[in-house]
């Protein structure tokens, strides 16, 4: 992608996404430390309605570590992974509180030194929590991002380097809900929906879509 294009497919998609936010609903950075965590590889809309019940009661993490990782895979079961993502969030709350007297650290290096954090993580509650600027890449945004042309690589980090470079560093958070968005409403895993994508015009895939194999010679 030229950067000219480049610069042109942000700005349709600031026109498209102006009041784009998290989906995930939280009060404090520690509710969306754990709603992210859970939300790896399942929508946002089944972690809100685990949240919603879970964080009643276990909403700090003094009251999450009270729960044994049973009783904590019995609140997160539908989110998928359950076994690994209660490991994650106590071993991450007990760190908290031993490491960070109890409070959620507000760096990215320091998010990433919780047990079970990864970058993708700790970009998100840096960003989204702390009002840093950070572009984290999930499944969403590294599809669009390497179909537009705005960043390719075959890794979230490669990415997010990438990314990082093409986009201005006040606009990172902004567009890592304008990606998320466009990659939920039209660019589509499976089917992305080309023929009404005002970003057409810039985009690497849609100038130059995978050719469907021939029917000829098929029995």
């Amino acid at each position: 992608m030229k950067t000219a294009d480049k610069k042109a497919a942000l700005a349709e998609l600031e026109k498209l996404y102006p009041d784009a936010k998290p989906a995930l609903i939280y009060k404090t950075p520690y509710e969306l430390l754990v709603a992210v965590i859970l939300s790896a590889q399942c929508t946002d809309e089944r972690v809100n309605k685990v949240t919603a019940v879970l964080f009643e009661k276990y909403s700090t993490p003094e009251s999450m570590v009270t729960l044994s990782q049973a009783e904590l895979e019995k609140y997160i079961f539908s989110c998928g992974f359950y076994r690994m993502k209660a490991e994650h969030i106590l071993s991450a709350s007990r760190d908290i509180l031993d490491k960070f007297n109890g409070k959620v650290p507000d760096t990215v290096e320091s998010l990433m030194r919780l047990a079970g954090v990864g970058k993708k993580t700790a970009n998100v509650v840096y960003s989204v929590a702390f009002g840093g600027d950070a572009i984290a890449v999930d499944t969403h945004v590294f599809r669009v991002s390497n179909r537009l042309g705005l960043a390719k690589g075959d890794t979230p980090l490669i990415v997010e380097a990438g990314l990082n470079k093409a986009i201005p560093k006040e606009d990172w958070s902004k567009a890592h809900h304008w990606l998320i968005w466009h990659g939920r409403r039209v660019c589509h895993s499976q089917k992305p929906n080309c023929a009404e994508c005002t970003l057409s015009p810039y985009c690497d895939y849609g100038k130059n879509p995978p050719k469907k194999p021939s029917a000829k010679g098929k029995k």
